[in-house]
């Protein structure tokens, strides 16, 4: 039986692709669009019996983001699974399908007084399978942790189809390995995410932010005042659009007492107003065309904020959880990124950081950078996927 009748033999629906499903520019052969668990397996055993490449995808939002794929037949489409399976309001938790969008979620969770306490950049499109896939923190990472932190079970479809649960409600698990840990943040390279199970928190009573416009010699400071603070803020974010100009900083208080707590940390800014509404540029990515994540040890946030100043992008993001992205308001060469990423790098390292290029218009820009943890990473993937099948080349080190 032939690649495509042998896709069409799982009952999934299948179609062929168009421009419209490139993947940074690599056009599939074709879509399917499973609706259970149990259609992902059957399609990834036809892809398994028929040596196709695979490349899950959520809403698409950051289908751009990492390298291009060496080569992708199918796009497993999984927008049809969107279904909120479980809330057990009482217990905190919920069980969803990976094609549920984060906005959904937040809404039936809303329902009951509850949250999941991550803050995407695309909410509206963004699924559950793509955040945990992308794994890129928001604001609030720095008092309720990453995806990563709150996710307490999974369930995935390796690339024979085989299907796998870790976490919460086992029924099978994949002996010595965390899967919940492995599959975040692994852009689709392992396997595909099918269902994820959440630790949940109680909606706050109150929210405030604390606004200031600060020089940036004044940040590093007033960051490390901030978190220290018995006023717990939830998040702090600065928005830098110039690198020559001052900062605007950003504090969310939450819960009992917000309007007290964010007077007292407004001391501490030295200026600036108490709001009941975030500024327009808290938690988002405005252009993603040219995308560069930047971590390193909170302490080292004046190190980082002098090479940022050299390389002219804008900057957006917590000093106090040492996580930044930088972003290019214009069309930058393929000559003047790769230096300015080079430059960045070398600076970033040397603070104990580290600098990925999550989105380029150019193959040639090293996206990566030194990872110690490489060798390790290629005998995960050759065990999970030893035909490099699933997303060949995307993730770090073309794995």
């Amino acid at each position: 039986m032939e690649a495509g009748a042998a896709l069409a033999a799982t009952g999934v629906t299948v179609r062929q692709a168009d421009d419209d499903d490139a993947v940074s520019g690599v056009r599939p052969r074709w879509v399917a669009l499973p609706e259970t668990v149990e259609e992902v397996a059957a399609v990834l055993r036809a892809c398994s019996e028929h040596d196709l490449a695979v490349v899950p995808a959520g809403g698409g939002t950051k289908l751009h983001w990492g390298r291009p794929p060496e080569r992708c037949d199918v796009l497993l489409d999984m927008c049809c699974m969107n279904e909120v399976l479980e809330h057990a309001a009482g217990d905190l938790v919920v069980r969803a399908q990976a094609g549920v969008t984060m906005d959904a979620l937040s809404a039936a969770l809303a329902e009951k007084g509850q949250e999941l306490a991550l803050d995407v950049p695309f909410p509206e499109g963004t699924t559950v399978g793509g955040t945990l896939a992308a794994a890129l923190p928001g604001p609030r990472s720095f008092r309720y942790g990453t995806a990563r932190d709150l996710l307490i079970g999974i369930t995935v479809v390796l690339p024979d189809g085989t299907v796998a649960k870790s976490g919460g409600k086992v029924v099978k698990n994949v002996a010595g390995y965390d899967l919940g840990k492995l599959f975040t943040g692994s852009y689709g390279t392992l396997g595909v995410i099918a269902e994820a199970t959440f630790r949940l928190h109680p909606l706050p009573a109150e929210r405030r932010w604390v606004t200031a416009e600060i020089d940036r010699a004044a940040l590093p400071p007033i960051a490390a005042a901030l978190a220290a603070s018995q006023a717990e803020p939830s998040a702090v974010e600065v928005d830098w659009p110039d690198p020559g100009g001052p900062l605007s900083l950003a504090v969310l208080v939450e819960g009992t007492a917000a309007e007290s707590r964010a007077r007292a940390l407004r001391e501490l800014t030295g200026t600036g107003a108490v709001t009941g509404e975030p500024p327009s540029w808290w938690g988002l990515i405005l252009r993603d065309d040219v995308l560069v994540e930047v971590r390193f040890p909170p302490s080292e946030t004046r190190a980082v904020l002098d090479a940022a100043t050299e390389t002219g992008l804008a900057l957006r993001g917590s000093p106090v959880s040492g996580r930044v992205l930088l972003e290019s308001w214009t069309e930058v060469g393929e000559r003047r990124l790769a230096a300015v990423v080079s430059g960045l790098r070398a600076k970033v390292e040397a603070a104990g950081g580290r600098v990925s290029v999550l989105s380029s218009p150019y193959d040639s820009v090293e996206r990566w950078g030194q990872v110690s943890g490489l060798p390790l990473m290629r005998r995960v993937k050759e065990r999970f996927d030893p035909g490099r099948r699933m997303s060949p080349g995307r993730f770090l080190g073309g794995i």
